[in-house]
């Protein structure tokens, strides 16, 4: 009887144990966030940098707990630029590989293509680099905006142009989403601003000969040349204004121009031009050294930085790596706010969220548009980037106009 006694209590001790040990490892399960990554195609640079946000943000999630007392764990694969592909992607994702949320793949095409999968099961999608409005005006109730919209990005360039008494705009784009509607946006900021549009023409994607555009652009003979552009397209142009002799008084692009890559491409020739940018390093540490006045606006943004010159040494850092970085951030957050990873609860948190990230403010209307965050405008100046809009962020005076190409150094 004794010894029957003793195995019925090593039987319940040992059940007693197992149960406590699974319901440690299932608590301890990591919360698995599946994204696409445009590694490869046309989009990779700058995918990368994305990615690299991400990583960074999983990484210090991680390092202080995680969140609902679970370690992150991100599940990505390349999507090839090509939004079928990551439209593929996230349905593996969410249906075979339970991915418990989801962050947006790089660019507008891909976003607003798996947006409709998000829609579909209902898991909310913070999409850190797709900032074309069109996307957050279709009824959808699960993508959300990090980004200040597309149409604004060259708002500071008109700005600072109708400022200083110029009167004309020229504007080419790529024939592509986001480059239009930034295009669109310029001619309706220069009509609101007492500019005249005097050209209005797109190309299409892949163009490399810039030549016939650009004639049409020296005949119109602008004051500001304003290019809805992505990196390569930004280069190409630049380079064919100075061999064609097109000499505007301003010049700026949206996507490119405020990379390194475009001054260490260009050399001297990119001197003088302005690129729109969401975020700069130059906003955490400026020429000075020290933090700027609205450095509380980006918290943690300077340990941002440093993590991210430590993890990737001499890896690109630009807006793109900052954004995917807040999108993390903003997940995170809300699910720590919703208390769970239920796609309604979250979406609940997402909408009443008003937060200052890495990437800056953070405020979203009901539909998910972005309200909350304010573009920048650089300039390159003695080959470095000049913050030069807007005014309350600015850390250098423009310098307007620009020279002919026959009186530059």
């Amino acid at each position: 009887m004794k010894q029957t006694g003793w195995l019925l209590l090593t039987v319940v001790m040992a059940t007693a144990v197992v149960v406590v040990f699974g319901s440690t490892a299932q608590a301890q399960a990591p919360i698995r966030i599946g994204a696409s990554v445009s590694s490869t195609g046309s989009f990779a640079a700058l995918g990368q940098n994305q990615f690299r946000g991400y990583q960074l943000c999983v990484k210090r999630t991680n390092d202080k707990g995680g969140v609902l007392g679970r370690k992150l764990e991100l599940v990505t694969e390349d999507d090839k630029s090509d939004p079928k592909t990551a439209v593929r992607i996230y349905e593996s994702l969410i249906t075979g590989k339970k991915v418990d949320a989801i962050l947006g793949p790089y660019g507008s095409g891909s976003a607003d293509a798996v947006a409709e999968v998000s829609e579909k099961h209902a898991m909310p999608m913070i999409a850190p680099l797709a900032s074309t409005s069109a996307i957050y005006k279709k009824g959808r109730k699960y993508v959300f905006m990090v980004l200040s919209p597309a149409e604004t990005y060259l708002e500071g360039l008109l700005d600072l142009a109708a400022k200083r008494g110029l009167k004309t705009v020229a504007v080419i784009h790529e024939d592509t989403l986001f480059p239009k509607a930034a295009a669109a946006g310029v001619v309706e900021i220069a009509k609101r601003k007492g500019l005249t549009v005097v050209l209005n023409e797109a190309y299409p994607k892949g163009t490399t000969d810039f030549a016939p555009l650009l004639t049409k652009v020296r005949t119109a003979n602008p004051d500001v040349l304003a290019g809805g552009t992505y990196f390569d397209d930004a280069v190409a142009i630049t380079r064919q204004l100075k061999v064609l002799n097109v000499n505007p008084r301003m010049f700026g692009v949206t996507v490119g121009g405020d990379l390194p890559k475009f001054y260490e491409t260009l050399g001297k020739s990119a001197e003088f031009v302005f690129g729109a940018t969401q975020w700069d390093p130059g906003l955490i540490t400026l020429r000075t050294g020290g933090l700027i006045p609205v450095g509380r606006q980006y918290p943690g943004a300077k340990e941002f930085v440093e993590d991210h010159e430590k993890t990737f040494p001499g890896a690109d850092l630009s807006y793109h790596s900052a954004a995917g970085y807040s999108g993390c951030e903003i997940l995170v957050e809300s699910i720590r706010r919703a208390g769970s990873l239920d796609g309604e609860r979250v979406r609940a948190a997402i909408l009443k969220l008003e937060m200052n990230t890495v990437f800056g403010p953070f405020r979203v209307d009901a539909g998910g548009f972005q309200i909350g965050h304010k573009a920048l405008m650089i300039q390159w100046q003695d080959g470095r980037k000049a913050i030069v809009s807007p005014e309350e962020l600015a850390a250098d005076k423009p310098r307007i106009p620009t020279p002919e190409w026959s009186k530059r150094p």
